[in-house]
């Protein structure tokens, strides 16, 4: 992978690439779409990733290739940059732009990036990039942010640049994810603690539904704002900041102050999944899979049937899965809307699991999933050191 990277490099700009920077994906194990409203969540990275190469040029001009993309861009070093469409380089550009207007010093580079997370999958492709490109610059030219900073700024990027209200927990997981550890993560404090994902004989598969999604365009902002009309209700008479400062027997009896039946239900599925991610940790703690695969099972059907953002296509995922007595737990993952699924498999039935639910989702939907069998990974760092560590 890597020296065809390099030799892709070299092709294109006729020169040899000076430094190259890899930031994988991630999954979200459970607790969905309450990272915008200060819960707890339980990412992990993935080893498929965005992988930067880049070379210094003498010409002022940042040149954007991609071997995903055949869209391209050459653009000068200027004072500041706007989002150009809805081009995959807009990630990469709104963090030039960012370290511009906080006065680093940047110079012209010649950068070609490839990823090998499925695309619009909602694997956090884009906050891989927006990382890996935060990363680079940060080490390239010495601007001396922390590694949180850079989760900040990306994050920053992706809410005010390319206009999506996400929340931090992408960005957090591709940035700070370890080798076989989850990120139990409080979105509010951004305290966080790495558990060890002991899955004993299961593996993690994801199953890509091969449906497009562009959150941007989706019902994600709209979600967003229910959850604040919620909390503003609520405020009435709690003196909270987030959804997630409350539990669910707490909620319940203040939930009669949301008068929208809409809202009531976006509000349920928050508080109540925060919840699920506490018992979900103890699970994971005392290596109750059983327990854990019932948590997503209990995940899947509230994002279905409170936040409403899963799909036909995700349900059939979950629908086969429930039928194999090697599944120990399914759901959708990500923000919804398309994108994949995970479960929980037996390694000895991974083959027939990846069998079955071709067949099954192919009957049901009328073309094929993918899935690939995950492992989890590092986060963000130079491809030359992780090669070698």
């Amino acid at each position: 992978m890597k020296n065809d990277l390099y030799r892709e490099f070299k092709n294109i700009f006729n020169k040899e690439a000076e430094n190259a920077w890899f930031s994988p994906g991630r999954v979200n194990l459970i607790g969905e779409h309450i990272d915008y409203n200060g819960g707890l969540v339980m990412p992990c990275a993935i080893t498929f990733g965005t992988y930067i190469l880049a070379a210094s040029n003498n010409d002022g001009i940042f040149r954007f290739r991609s071997l995903n993309f055949d869209d391209k861009l050459d653009i000068p070093l200027q004072e500041g940059y706007v989002k150009k469409g809805e081009s995959w380089f807009n990630y990469p550009l709104g963090i030039i732009d960012y370290f511009l207007t906080e006065n680093n010093k940047l110079s012209g580079l010649d950068l070609l990036f490839y990823g090998d997370i499925p695309i619009s999958s909602g694997l956090s492709s884009s906050a891989s990039i927006e990382v890996a490109m935060a990363y680079g610059l940060n080490d390239l030219f010495g601007c001396g942010y922390s590694k949180l900073e850079l989760v900040q700024l990306a994050k920053e990027v992706e809410n005010e640049f390319i206009g999506v209200n996400c929340g931090i927990m992408d960005q957090f997981a591709v940035a700070f994810g370890e080798k076989d550890k989850a990120l139990m993560l409080n979105c509010d404090s951004l305290e966080y603690k790495a558990v060890d994902c002991n899955l004993g004989e299961y593996v993690l598969a994801i199953i890509n539904t091969n449906k497009p999604r562009k959150l941007a365009e989706s019902k994600y902002n709209e979600r967003v704002s229910e959850c604040q009309a919620a909390l503003k209700a609520l405020q009435q008479e709690l003196d909270i900041q987030n959804l997630c400062d409350i539990d669910t027997a707490t909620f319940r009896n203040h939930q009669y102050l949301i008068k929208d039946s809409t809202v009531l239900k976006r509000a349920t599925h928050v508080i109540e999944e925060n919840d699920r991610v506490k018992l979900a940790a103890k699970a994971m703690a005392n290596g109750d899979i059983a327990e854990f695969g019932q948590l997503m099972y209990d995940s899947h059907d509230s994002l279905k049937n409170l936040y409403e953002v899963s799909g036909k296509e995700l349900d059939i995922i979950v629908e086969y899965s429930k039928t194999n007595p090697d599944v120990a737990g399914a759901r959708m993952t990500g923000a919804g809307f398309g994108g994949c699924g995970i479960a929980l498999v037996k390694q000895g039935g991974f083959d027939r699991f990846n069998r079955e639910i071709n067949e099954y989702y192919t009957g049901k939907i009328g073309y094929a999933p993918s899935v690939y069998r995950s492992s989890i990974g590092d986060g963000v760092g130079t491809l030359k050191a992780m090669a070698n560590s």
